[in-house]
């Protein structure tokens, strides 16, 4: 479900952008998390991410770059579970799961954070890396509660 909504997201931001001076989102289900409030506030320091402009959204706990927009922001997604099978990439101190079974739009979700962040970024119009660590500034608003860890790091001898 989540992939549809990104692939959907992605597809109707370019027809939305045409329309209207902001971008249409949906909020995520924990948007109202004060603890989101802070990151959101943090993200009016940055005024691009991945060299792409900022835009204006219209739902709580969003954020989104580009025209047609390339990187979308969620504060206030599920929390992935200390299972998570998805690759763990750290930028700047914050770990981020990533899918990319959409690709060319790859899904990072934040790791050991509640509320989670999701960031939506479309590789044919931005860096993942160059948006992720545009992007931790605001994100370590939400403190770590947990990290990734390798497998091998859970093995006892």
């Amino acid at each position: 479900m989540k992939k549809m909504r990104a692939l959907s997201l992605l597809a109707l931001v370019p027809l939305l952008a045409s329309c209207s001076a902001s971008v249409a989102l949906e909020p995520a289900p924990d948007a109202a998390n004060p603890a989101c409030a802070a990151v959101i506030v943090a993200l009016r320091n940055i005024d691009s991410v991945a060299e792409l402009p900022a835009r204006e959204t219209d739902a709580q706990g969003t954020g989104a770059w580009g025209n047609p927009t390339g990187v979308i922001l969620h504060c206030g997604v599920p929390v992935p579970a200390p299972t998570a099978s998805l690759p763990c990439v750290t930028v700047d101190g914050v770990d981020w799961l990533r899918d990319d079974t959409d690709d060319p739009n790859f899904v990072f979700t934040t790791y050991g954070r509640d509320p989670a962040v999701e960031v939506i970024v479309n590789d044919t119009a931005a860096s993942a890396l160059a948006a992720l660590t545009d992007l931790s500034a605001a994100v370590i608003e939400i403190p770590a509660t947990g990290k990734c860890i390798a497998a091998e790091d859970t093995l006892t001898q």
